[in-house]
């Protein structure tokens, strides 16, 4: 008999909905709020760094594991950020994107019965990336509106097989920014149960209404079991360079560097000095940024709330988790096809971030990094839609 020509793993995935509801708003000129991609210009200061990169010939190979000024500056801003001594010659790897980052740490740590915690809603690409590194996917839930968890359900997930939890913070899809509490509850169970805690903190820099974001890396004991991962795609509004981030102790960044020379060598070079550059910003760049994204959480927060959906407003990241159950709506996804097509606002069905399918099916997530122009033409067509008394 012949074998399969496709390995079994694909079988179990679809297309990213995500993307997916992307291409559906370019076809429908839409109004695209499914995406998490900025419509405004990143900083030109930033642009203007990768400019001269290319012209002064940095086009070849960088070091694989990231250039050097970059992993110096990496360093640089983890210390005041962060409040971590990274060590940039042992301690950094620059991947392509944030997504290459995460894969790449599931693959170099995961053995044949290893189960990884995730919580439900999650990331999209996170389900997948653990399929392909080998892993059982294992869940405990955030429940909404306030999208926080139940340390004894937390708990209920971690048992002997256990290798790693992986932590969305701040959170996409839901907003939601743990708290040092939160945070020192998923520390405990991690030395408990000697697990690897992986963070995702694209988000850190949009935090709103004064929060100041943790890593889980800089708590008690946590630095030597963390992996932490993060990139210039959200903070720098450059989601298409491509530039991610691990921060690891060097055992694990040692096989880090390894895995990820062989999957793509390494990160566009002009990029990685343009970024060295970025991460050196000054501080008040980076409030800048978080007060322009409150401003815009604010307004994405009346518009929605005036329509009819039902929500919180989140605390991090750009991203509203939004309730249509207002709207006489059962099913997220055919909703989410009425908006992008009848209503012409493209979003995301909330049960694509649940394995359980049915959580999600009176959810749909908006995305808010977007001009004031293109948030005003979303709420002229949401304006259309009608609760059901």
């Amino acid at each position: 008999m012949q074998a399969p020509l496709l390995s079994q793993k694909t079988a179990r995935f679809t297309e990213s909905v995500i993307r997916g509801m992307s291409v559906e708003a370019r076809k429908y000129g839409a109004v695209n709020l499914a995406q998490g991609m900025p419509d405004f210009p990143a900083p030109a200061a930033i642009k203007d760094a990768a400019c001269r990169a290319i012209q002064e010939d940095y086009n070849q190979y960088a070091i694989t594991w990231g250039a050097a000024e970059l992993r110096r500056a990496i360093s640089e801003h983890a210390a005041w950020h962060l409040g971590l001594e990274i060590d940039p010659e042992t301690d950094i790897t620059v991947t392509c994107g944030s997504t290459e980052a995460m894969l790449v740490t599931l693959m170099s740590i995961i053995n044949p019965g290893d189960e990884v915690i995730l919580s439900q809603p999650y990331y999209e690409n996170y389900w997948p990336d653990c399929v392909l590194a080998g892993a059982t996917p294992k869940f405990f839930p955030l429940r909404g509106p306030a999208w926080t968890f139940d340390p004894d359900e937390l708990a209920a997930s971690f048992n002997d097989k256990t290798k790693a939890i992986i932590l969305c913070n701040p959170n996409n899809p839901t907003g939601t920014v743990f708290t040092r509490t939160e945070l020192e509850q998923i520390a405990a169970l991690c030395h408990k149960w000697n697990v690897i805690a992986i963070t995702d903190e694209i988000y850190e820099h949009i935090l709103y209404d004064g929060r100041k974001h943790i890593a889980l890396a800089s708590l008690p004991g946590m630095f030597e079991r963390s992996v932490t991962v993060g990139g210039m795609s959200k903070t720098y509004s450059v989601t298409g360079w491509r530039v991610g981030t691990i921060l690891a102790p060097p055992n694990l960044t040692h096989t880090f560097r390894q895995v990820h020379d062989y999957v793509s060598i390494g990160a566009a070079a002009p990029l990685q000095q343009a970024g060295a550059m970025a991460y050196r910003m000054p501080k008040t760049y980076y409030a800048g940024l978080a007060a322009g994204y409150q401003a815009r959480r604010d307004k994405m927060v009346d518009i929605l709330t005036q329509v009819g959906f039902g929500l919180q407003a989140p605390a991090g990241a750009y991203y509203i988790m939004a309730d249509i159950s207002a709207f006489g709506a059962v099913d997220d996804v055919a909703f989410a096809q009425y908006l992008v097509r009848e209503i012409g606002v493209a979003t995301v069905p909330g049960s694509s971030f649940f394995r359980d399918k049915e959580l999600g099916n009176q959810l749909i997530r908006f995305c808010f990094c977007k001009r004031d122009e293109t948030l005003d033409a979303a709420a002229d067509r949401l304006r259309k839609l009608r609760v059901v008394v």
